[in-house]
């Protein structure tokens, strides 16, 4: 996503972004508010977690602490509607873990475990003990791992139609949409009438760019079982199927490009695949990957493209898989329109790096380097960053889309900001070593520990002085 003006920050001084539900609450002195899983005294120093990550704050900047804060605030930014939705495994996938409790230990699976049950000569127990390890890592995000388990599990057992859904929805987070549907397909003719096989079918089916499929699968999975998340993936592909119905297609190497064509002409669709292209070719330079599917790119009118995508009033374009891209009024390519395109492309790239993994603040800020794109207002910047009330990285890891205007704005600089340093400091070759640490399993915060030596804290310490040498306190 591209926010596409930058508004001033002057106003941002006074900026508390809101955060999801935790369990405490720290309120600073300075106005500003933290929200943690889990706060700690340690010396002189608060310690707060967050997910897998622990910062540390000076105890001299927290006024009080709360614990249980809040379920919902202003600012928090919802579930991506991308996500797949909750699965159910059924009775088939769990019938043979009794006895299996070992299997996951402190969190993780034992793989000393798994190669005991892996002895014992019994697929239907080896199966399921490494589906439990799959599953176990594929929701905690650790999708190499998970697709080992996966692997294992399905050479024992085949024809299970739990152990199938994963796999085919880990193929999808992982950038493998077409390898997915084989393995989809099965589940679903070994399991028909199981909501679960249906709901991942028309996931792989929507991420396949195969939109009618998936809204008639989804529909069928309806109506075996309610689920608010199928319900709202199903209304935005048919809202996508109703702006499309009259669209026509075009091809180049790499992409797929659908238009209306009384609104698109003909030099101006040359003019985007050609961009698109030249782009292609620049990003795989610099970034050493290439996405593995054809990517779809949709041209819309700027009513159609809110309407379909329901995206922040803020927004110029998004990449939820599909590059889509709002063009009214353009007869030819403008710079800025040339901008607006490389920036949702390098987010294909990232996103291919990453196995879907990238955190938002660094997702963007790659994007708005790679277009390239300057730092709009660094020095109200650094004076956020010298009042301790910019935003904290972790707190820029979900998406942007719930963000005000002005918070978008602080967000998006920030992103920029922070990528910035990495690249001046580290080289810009780091950013795709830091993308794959990610994709491999590592979290955010573990990524930039390895690869540039620095956790949140200190990249936010340092990155507040270098935006006050550059651009003045």
């Amino acid at each position: 996503m591209r926010l596409p003006v930058i508004l001033t920050l002057s106003s941002a001084l006074l900026f508390t972004l809101g955060a999801p539900a935790f369990s405490d609450v720290i309120h600073l002195k300075n106005g500003r508010t933290i929200w943690a899983d889990e706060v700690r005294e340690k010396g002189a120093h608060i310690e707060y977690e967050v997910g897998e990550d622990t910062y540390a704050i000076p105890k001299s900047m927290v006024d009080r602490i709360e614990s249980g804060g809040s379920s919902q605030v202003a600012g928090t930014v919802p579930k991506d509607s991308r996500e797949l939705p909750a699965l159910h495994p059924s009775d088939n996938s769990t019938a043979h873990t009794a006895g299996l409790e070992g299997v996951i230990r402190d969190g993780h699976p034992d793989d000393r475990e798994l190669s005991r049950l892996e002895a014992l000569g019994d697929s239907s127990t080896t199966s399921a003990a490494y589906f439990l390890a799959g599953k176990n890592e594929f929701e905690h995000g650790n999708f190499p791992k998970a697709r080992t388990y996966l692997d294992s599990a399905l050479r024992f057992d085949g024809e299970n139609p739990s152990i199938l859904n994963y796999y085919a929805a880990l193929l999808v987070k992982t950038g493998h949409a077409s390898e997915a549907l084989p393995y989809a397909e099965h589940a679903v003719r070994v399991a028909p009438e199981s909501p679960d096989t249906l709901t991942v079918l028309g996931y792989v089916q929507y991420a396949a760019d195969r939109d009618q499929d998936a809204i008639r699968t989804w529909k069928h999975a309806l109506e075996l079982r309610s689920d608010p998340t199928v319900k709202q993936l199903l209304e935005k592909a048919e809202r996508d199927a109703t702006v499309q119905a009259g669209y026509s297609e075009r091809e180049s190497s790499h992409f797929t490009l659908r238009y209306e064509g009384q609104q698109t002409p003909d030099q101006l669709r040359s003019q985007i695949l050609a961009v698109l292209e030249a782009d292609y070719d620049d990003l795989v330079r610099q970034l050493g990957v290439a996405p593995r599917n054809s990517i779809a790119v949709v041209l819309y009118t700027a009513q159609a493209f809110f309407d379909v995508t329901r995206a922040p009033s803020w927004s110029s374009a998004i990449n939820d898989g599909k590059l889509r891209i709002p063009i009214q009024g353009l007869s030819s390519v403008t710079p800025e329109l040339a901008r607006v395109l490389k920036h949702e492309l390098a987010h294909s790239f990232v996103n291919q790096l990453s196995g879907g993994r990238c955190p938002q603040w660094l997702n963007e800020g790659i994007a708005q380097l790679l277009e390239p794109k300057a730092i709009a207002h660094g020095r109200e910047l650094a004076g956020l960053y010298r009042a301790q009330r910019a935003i904290p990285l972790n707190m820029l890891e979900g998406s942007f889309a719930q963000l005000s205007p002005i918070q978008a704005t602080i967000a998006y600089e920030e992103s920029l900001a922070a990528t910035e340093y990495i690249s001046d400091t580290s080289g810009r070759d780091e950013l795709p070593r830091i993308l794959e640490r990610i994709g491999q399993g590592s979290s955010p915060e573990a990524a930039l520990r390895e690869i540039v030596h620095s956790d949140y804290r200190q990249l936010e310490s340092e990155l507040g002085k270098y935006l006050s040498d550059k651009y003045g306190n």
